[in-house]
């Protein structure tokens, strides 16, 4: 009689087909003991990672996603400032956040750029500000009035002039960058030194890890990438305030007292249109035709009623007519309406 198999040996070969680790016996044999792994008997196999250790991963991905969050609001405000600045619309978006090494960052980037040392006190050590030509020779050539028409970009240094322009949009950059970086600790970003080929600056060891934030920067036709290389030494301080859990609690700060002064006084000195007004009347077409020097119109406010001032279109306050040091003056008597009629 054909050897008949028992329930044990059943199981464990149906474990073992299931995780892929024998092949389906012929019909009529018995399969070998000796062919099932032990590690296949009743459990799951496991799956092992590889692990580079050229590269080590010191910034969890949770970090990773609050630096993200942090920068994506440096974006926004630093492509409203462009806006402005260069009177075009301007787009400025986060392309992605990684940790790799320095030597593989300086190698990433092309020779010439637009390289800039950074620092910010209290956080030790530097950080590196790099923006492409690709984008670079645009802004200059836009700042110096051109129409970015097929707009050759040199392959050279930036000479002084272009120096001194861009100076200009890196500290515009430089101080978003300490606003939002402000809710974290207090640090304030300056300038140490600028460089076109970045293969000259060693601000860590070439094997040490940084964390690279890449900015894509698009003016009409025109577009190039902008980076931030911050070394993990010069953030191991902060990392503690860095987890998704704080930085998304995070609520908005007021107005500091300065910031305060600062509104009211630019506040006070702007100016508005005020506007007092006698009354209104309505006529028809053909009357205002027929009208001449001399005719009299007749108004829907009473002589002994407030007229009414405007400030920007708004009632504000009434009082009544009169003249003061040989000027007309109108005295205020009371706030006014919203919806008072004139």
């Amino acid at each position: 009689m054909p050897e008949v198999l028992d329930q044990a040996e059943i199981d464990s070969l149906l474990a073992a087909v299931a995780a892929g680790q024998t092949d389906v016996a012929l019909a009529g044999e018995k399969p070998a003991a000796a062919t099932l792994p032990v590690e296949a008997v009743g459990q799951p196999r496991r799956e092992v990672s590889t692990y580079d250790f050229t590269r080590p991963e010191r910034v969890s991905k949770d970090h990773i996603r609050a630096l993200a969050s942090i920068h994506d609001g440096f974006a926004r405000n630093f492509g409203a400032t462009l806006s402005g600045f260069l009177r075009t619309i301007i787009d400025v978006r986060v392309v992605g956040v990684e940790q790799l090494t320095y030597s593989e960052f300086i190698h990433s980037l092309p020779n010439p750029t637009c390289f800039v040392i950074l620092q910010a006190p209290p956080l030790e050590g530097q950080m590196c500000l790099e923006i492409s030509p690709l984008i670079v020779y645009p802004i200059i050539d836009r700042l110096l009035g051109g129409t970015n028409a097929q707009l050759y970009i040199p392959q050279r240094p930036l000479t002084s002039i272009e120096w001194r322009l861009i100076n200009r949009l890196v500290e515009r950059a430089l101080a978003h960058l300490s606003e939002v970086w402000r809710n974290l600790i207090d640090a304030r970003f300056e300038v140490v030194e600028v460089e076109s080929n970045p293969q000259l600056v060693h601000i860590v060891a070439p094997t040490e890890v940084v964390v690279f934030i890449t900015f894509e920067i698009k003016m009409g036709p025109c577009a190039g990438t902008m980076s931030i290389c911050i070394p993990f030494n010069t953030i191991e301080s902060v990392l503690s305030k860095l987890t998704t859990q704080s930085w998304f609690g995070y609520k908005s700060k007021g107005a500091s007292e300065l910031q305060q002064r600062r509104l009211l006084r630019n506040l006070t000195r702007s100016r508005v249109l005020a506007t007092a007004y006698l009354g209104q009347t309505t006529i028809t077409l053909g009357e205002l035709r027929r009208l001449r020097p001399g005719d009299l119109l007749v108004l829907e406010k009473r002589v002994s009623e407030d007229l009414i001032l405007q400030f920007e279109g708004r009632n504000k306050f009434a009082g009544v007519p009169g003249q003061f040091r040989g000027r007309r003056a109108l005295r205020l008597r009371r706030t006014a309406e919203i919806d008072e009629p004139l």
